[in-house]
C-alpha cells in the first residue's frame, strides 16, 4: 500500500508539473537560424512592433487587483469574456526583434510581459433561462436578445481587427493544466510571432492552474466545464463573413477541451446537412502532447469522421513524455501524445494515412520529461510554423519530414535546416 501511495504521489507531481512557470520568448525555430525565412516584410505595418495586441476568450473568474488591474484566476465563471492584452517582447524595437528571431546568437529575449489587460465584451451567464412554448423549450427572448447583442459586439471587434491588419485568418491557442492566464497569452505570442503574425491571435484560456496534489484532476474537470464556451467561440468566429479560416493549436489537456467542442460542432453541422469544413471554416488543427485516451479518440473522433472537418491534423508525439506516461498509469489507458506504433497499431496508422488528413509526427531526442516541447523545441516549432505558414503536408519540399516504416513521420532535432528552400519570394511567403 505504501508503494502505491508513493507511486501516486510521484505520478501526480509529474502531471501537475506540466505547466512551465517562466514567461519568455522560446528559442528561435531552426527554420530561422540562418538569418533568413522570417517574413518580416510580409507582416502588416501596424503589427511591426514589440508590444502587439493579442486577444483572449475565457471563462476564468475575474478578479481586479488592489491597484485596479484586471486579472483572471483558476476559479470558474458561468459567463464568457472576450478581451485584449498587450504582450511586450524584450527587444528595443521591431528591427531588433526580427534580428533576435532570425539568429539566436546568444541574444535571447529574456521575457514577455503581459500588459494592459482589458475586457471588451462580457457575455451573460449560461445557461440562459428557458420556458416551454408550444411544446418546445425555448430561451427567454429577452435573455437571448442580450446574449445575441454581446455576440455581435464580439464579432464586430474581430471584424475591426481584420480590417486594421488585413489578416483574415484566425489562430487559436488552448493550453493544458496548471497554466495561468499570463502563460496562455505568452505562449500564444510565441506561436503567433514565429508563424509570421499573419493571423488574428486568440487564446482560449480555461480555469486551469488549480494547486495541490489533486490539482490535475480539478483542472480536468474545469476543462469539461469549458467545452460549451469553446464551442461558442468557434461558432461565433465561423459566422463572421470576413474570417477566412481558423487554425487551432492545442496542448496537453487543452486538446480534450478543444476536440470535444469541435466534435459537437461536427455532429451539429452534419445533422443540418452542411459540410462541417465549410460551416466551421476550420483549417489546420495541431495537437501537441495530447492528453487524450487513445481508445476514446478511436470511439469518439475517428468514428465520427472528425478529420474531414480540417485541411489537416498534425499530432505531435513523444513516446517518452513523462507527464503523459504518468497520466496513462493513473487512468490505465494509453495517451495519444505518448503513443507508439504498438499502442496505435500499424494498420490503424496506415488507414489514417490513406485519408491524407491525419499526420502522426514523432519528435525524436526530446530533452527532459518532454511535455512542453512544442513551445521550446526549435525543431518542433519549425514544423508547426511551416504547417501554419505554407499549409503544406509532411514529406514534401516545404515540410521535409522523414517517413518511418511504422507510419509515423520522424522529426529529428536539426529539422529542417539545409533541407529547406528559401521561403521568401519578393518579400512574401512562397
Amino acid at each position: 500500500m505504501a508503494r502505491i501511495s508513493t507511486f501516486l504521489a510521484i505520478a501526480l507531481t509529474m502531471l501537475v508539473s506540466c505547466g512551465v512557470p517562466d514567461v519568455s520568448l522560446a528559442p528561435p525555430p531552426n527554420l530561422y537560424l540562418e538569418g533568413s525565412n522570417y517574413p518580416a516584410d510580409a507582416v502588416s505595418p501596424v503589427l511591426r512592433n514589440v508590444s502587439p495586441r493579442l486577444y483572449f476568450v475565457t471563462d476564468r473568474a475575474l478578479s481586479v487587483t488592489a491597484n485596479g488591474v484586471t486579472a483572471y484566476n483558476s476559479e470558474r465563471s458561468n459567463s464568457m469574456a472576450f478581451g485584449a492584452a498587450r504582450v511586450r517582447f524584450g527587444a528595443r524595437d521591431w528591427d531588433d526583434l526580427v534580428a533576435r528571431t532570425s539568429m539566436d546568437g546568444g541574444r535571447r529575449i529574456s521575457r514577455l510581459d503581459v500588459e494592459d489587460v482589458s475586457e471588451v465584451v462580457r457575455f451573460a451567464d449560461v445557461p440562459l433561462p428557458t420556458r416551454r412554448e408550444g411544446g418546445e423549450l425555448i430561451f427567454e427572448p429577452e435573455a437571448q436578445a442580450g446574449y445575441d447583442l454581446n455576440a455581435r459586439a464580439f464579432q464586430q471587434a474581430i471584424r475591426a481587427e481584420i480590417a486594421r491588419t488585413g489578416n483574415g485568418r484566425i489562430l487559436i491557442f488552448t493550453h493544458g493544466v496548471r497554466n495561468d492566464f499570463d502563460r496562455a497569452l505568452s505562449t500564444l505570442a510565441n506561436l503567433w510571432h514565429f508563424a509570421g503574425r499573419n493571423s488574428i491571435p486568440i487564446a482560449f484560456t480555461w480555469p486551469a492552474g488549480n494547486g495541490g496534489p489533486l490539482g490535475y484532476f480539478r483542472d480536468r474537470e474545469a476543462g469539461d466545464f469549458s467545452v460549451f464556451h469553446a464551442k461558442e467561440l468557434l461558432r461565433l468566429l465561423a459566422e463572421i463573413p470576413d474570417v477566412e479560416d481558423i487554425d487551432i493549436v492545442a496542448h496537453s489537456r487543452g486538446t480534450d477541451v478543444m476536440t470535444k467542442a469541435l466534435r459537437e460542432l461536427v455532429i451539429y453541422h452534419r445533422g443540418r446537412g452542411v459540410r462541417p469544413k465549410i460551416a466551421m471554416k476550420t483549417g489546420t488543427l495541431i495537437l501537441a502532447a495530447a492528453d487524450l485516451d487513445t481508445g476514446v479518440v478511436r470511439q469518439r473522433l475517428q468514428a465520427e469522421r472528425f478529420s474531414e472537418a480540417f485541411e489537416q491534423i498534425n499530432v505531435y508525439i513523444n513516446p517518452n513524455d513523462g507527464a503523459l506516461r504518468a497520466s496513462s498509469l493513473l487512468t490505465n489507458a494509453p495517451r495519444l501524445g505518448s503513443a507508439t506504433s504498438e499502442s496505435l497499431m500499424l494498420d490503424e496508422v496506415l488507414q489514417l494515412r490513406k485519408q491524407g488528413l491525419v499526420h502522426f509526427i514523432r519528435v525524436e531526442d526530446v530533452k527532459g520529461r518532454g511535455h512542453s516541447y512544442f513551445r521550446d523545441n526549435p525543431a518542433v516549432l519549425s514544423d508547426i510554423v511551416l504547417a501554419l505558414r505554407t499549409r503544406a503536408f509532411p514529406g514534401g519540399t516545404l515540410r521535409p519530414l522523414d517517413e518511418g516504416e511504422d507510419g509515423f513521420w520522424r522529426l529529428h532535432p536539426n529539422y529542417p535546416l539545409d533541407r529547406l528552400p528559401d521561403l521568401i519570394v519578393d518579400g512574401s511567403d512562397r
